[in-house]
């Protein structure tokens, strides 16, 4: 059947319609593409750079950190044993108290030793009224002597018994002295100041002289040593790199040592580094380390497990950087450097150690280098210029990101620069 002209002008004009369209849509694409390889901030109207905050690489006197595992130990222990058999009579301390120095603790019958005292006293006066009578003889004898009323030998009797009135006295004298010991030891005192624990005994108990009944503990926690290991390895390093002048120890020699507790604070006190032991451990490798550290508020607990912190060298011209500028992946260790024109250069480098919240830069910057540390969101056409501004941590916006910046940025920032 043939077509009528007015379906034929329909054709024709839808077909014009939809080549208009294509050549639109087309032509909105290319444009959209300009766009995009369009530099930002252009002056064709694209957006503006990503503003991202930089810290400019400068070298400073770094003091190298050790994190080290270590244990807390008294700085004195005293164990309260008996020195006298007996009954215990009374507990004179309260558990878990602190406690002074000659404090009573526990009272042991002294009956029996009261006694042993006093008969010991009684022999010393006994003793001294003999002594007086031998030493008037001898002062009656004398002249008696010397005018030939006596003989020599009834004198030299008379001294000998004088003699032995004096070792009467001496001998009686130290029984008292003894029997006044043990008569103190019946009442049971602290031998040093500190916190005590339990008592081991309970009143009506039998202790021993002999067998030296334990019947408390007092450890002086005041101050307390906390005793750490550090392997052979790192000590050897250290000194090499001492005696090549990289580093560099304490201008006083001091080592000052920080404690930091099961929930990551640190104490607000810092120790100091006592001594090091010359010694290896040959089952271990390691060398034993001690730090006297201040507990005046009693957190450290012996026995309790901590991590120390001590920089025993110092690197005079070092590097660091906050540990968000930081991307740490398998491959490597890099940083986002602003390059020319403005743009984010992905740079590898060898971190070392942390110190306090940043890395120690090995190798990879030199000074007057920008490195990004914010912004990294900003940044969403790889390689494109950015704004770089001075970092600061304090800002609403410089919040504690994590702790590398994200690796796909990084990797999308290298392809971009290879690609260009």
């Amino acid at each position: 059947m043939p077509v009528s002209r007015p379906l034929l002008r329909s054709n024709h004009t839808l077909s014009r319609s939809l080549k208009f369209y294509s050549f639109f849509i087309a032509f909105s694409l290319v444009a959209c593409g300009a766009k995009v390889e369009t530099p930002a901030g252009g002056g064709n109207g694209g957006p503006p750079p990503a503003t991202v905050g930089v810290i400019t690489v400068t070298q400073q006197t770094v003091a190298l950190q050790t994190e080290l595992p270590g244990r807390v130990s008294p700085l004195r222990v005293a164990q309260v044993r008996a020195r006298v058999n007996g009954v215990v009579l009374k507990r004179l301390f309260q558990e878990g108290s602190v406690v002074k120095a000659g404090q009573a603790l526990f009272q042991i019958d002294p009956e029996p030793y009261r006694a042993v005292f006093d008969s010991a006293q009684a022999s010393l006066v006994k003793a001294q009224a003999n002594q007086w009578q031998a030493n008037a003889q001898v002062v009656r004898y004398k002249p008696l002597v010397d005018a030939n009323a006596v003989s020599q030998q009834e004198f030299t009797a008379v001294l000998t018994t004088q003699k032995q009135a004096d070792a009467d006295v001496a001998y009686a004298t130290a029984a008292l002295q003894s029997a006044r010991i043990n008569l103190d030891y019946a009442t049971v005192t602290a031998p040093i100041s500190g916190r005590i624990g339990q008592a081991l005994v309970t009143e009506g108990a039998l202790v021993s002289q002999t067998e030296a009944t334990q019947l408390a503990l007092i450890q002086q926690t005041d101050s307390v040593y906390v005793n750490f290991t550090q392997s052979t390895t790192d000590v050897l390093n250290l000194r090499k790199a001492i005696a090549a002048k990289q580093m560099r120890s304490a201008a006083d020699g001091s080592v000052p040592v920080r404690v930091v507790l099961e929930d990551g604070s640190e104490l607000p006190r810092a120790g100091k580094l006592l001594f090091t032991d010359g010694t290896v451990d040959p089952t271990s490798g390691q060398v034993t380390l001690r730090a006297e550290v201040p507990n005046a508020e009693g957190l450290l607990l012996p026995g309790q497990f901590v991590r120390v912190r001590l920089s025993q060298a110092q690197m005079p011209k070092g590097i660091v950087l906050p540990q968000q500028a930081v991307t740490r992946t398998g491959q490597g260790d890099s940083v986002l450097v602003i390059g020319p024109d403005s743009k984010p250069v992905p740079r590898p480098v060898k971190v070392g150690a942390a110190q306090n919240n940043q890395w120690l830069i090995l190798e990879g910057l030199s000074v007057g280098e920008q490195v990004i540390v914010d912004g990294f969101q900003k940044m969403m056409v790889p390689g494109a210029p950015v704004k770089a501004v001075p970092w600061n941590a304090q800002a609403p916006n410089a919040v504690a990101s994590p702790a590398s910046a994200p690796a796909s940025l990084a990797a999308s920032a290298s392809s971009s620069v290879a690609n260009k």
